[in-house]
């Protein structure tokens, strides 16, 4: 009870002005009977984020790096097809295997769909994260390797066809066995270092490749050695089918060429070219003056 004595006031005899100095100065608001303490302040600086908050953005994250690292995978398992597609065609059109060469062409239709699935996925992620910088060159230049490993696909696929063609006859004549056997085991290596380049990201061993390729334009050249010799005795369908089967694996190497450049881009932001100096061997040798590759429609 508080008790009024002139202008003192007491509470239980002790000075009320005294008890109302000390609540003022804790901040302490009377009303009536009951004292109310003033709500705590909020912290300065910016106001903390809500913990669901901070693992629904970590989640999100996650789930984007899931899905650029799918693009890679993606394209590893593309390169592993066509490049098992090129070898058994391979073994189809010289040993006139007609089952084989179903098999390959039936088979470039999963080359087609992980293509689809890859330029879906990517367009999404560009659509959604709007992704920059080293992100973004992943997202870029893996529609461009996924367009080259799919057209490798289909010059696999070509090589098929042609054997179904001439079957049950063989569209390599016996001279030539040797050249379009090597032809066909030197692009199957050329693209199982093309996904090896693309899972390391190598930079040396990508550049590599376009030495590589090298070989192939030397076994293009020697195939129409043999077209333009005057012992030439296996007539004019043949010589056609020779012509295409050379461009297809030439072609083919030139498409795995493309996709380890196109990780040097990936890997250092800067072209193949601008690393290494464009110095063209000596790929001649042996080759008749004035021999040159018939030009064709670039596959």
């Amino acid at each position: 009870m508080i008790h009024v004595r002139g202008r003192i006031r007491t509470r239980g005899g002790r000075n009320v002005g005294a008890w109302e100095a000390q609540r003022r100065s804790r901040g302490v608001r009377a009303v009536g009977c009951v004292a109310e303490y003033p709500a705590p302040r909020p912290p300065e600086g910016p106001c903390p984020r809500n913990p669901f908050e901070r693992m629904r953005g970590t989640l999100m994250r996650d789930a984007y790096h899931e899905e650029l690292d799918s693009i890679g995978d993606g394209l590893v398992e593309m390169a592993r097809l066509v490049g098992s597609a090129i070898g058994r065609a391979t073994t189809a059109i010289l040993d006139a295997d007609l089952k084989l060469a179903e098999h390959v062409i039936e088979g470039d239709q999963k080359v087609d769909e992980l293509q689809h699935d890859l330029e879906a996925l990517a367009i999404a992620l560009l659509a959604r994260q709007q992704p920059v910088a080293t992100d973004l060159r992943i997202v870029v230049t893996s529609l461009r390797m996924s367009a080259d490993l799919e057209r490798s696909g289909d010059l696999a696929q070509h090589v098929a066809k042609l054997a179904r063609l001439r079957y049950p006859e063989r569209a390599v004549p016996s001279d030539l066995h040797a050249t379009i056997l090597e032809m066909g085991q030197l692009a199957q290596r050329l693209m199982a270092k093309a996904a090896e380049v693309i899972i390391t990201k190598d930079v040396d061993l990508a550049l590599q490749l376009e030495q590589d390729d090298d070989e192939m334009d030397l076994l293009h050249r020697t195939l129409f050695q043999h077209l333009m010799d005057d012992r030439w005795k296996h007539g004019i369908e043949t010589a056609v089918d020779v012509t295409l089967l050379g461009r297809y694996y030439e072609r083919y190497a030139d498409h795995a060429v493309s996709v380890a450049k196109r990780v040097v881009y990936l890997v250092t932001g800067e072209h193949a070219d601008e690393i290494q100096p464009d110095v063209q061997p000596d790929i001649q040798a042996g080759v008749q003056p004035g021999v040159q590759a018939v030009p064709g429609t670039d596959a």
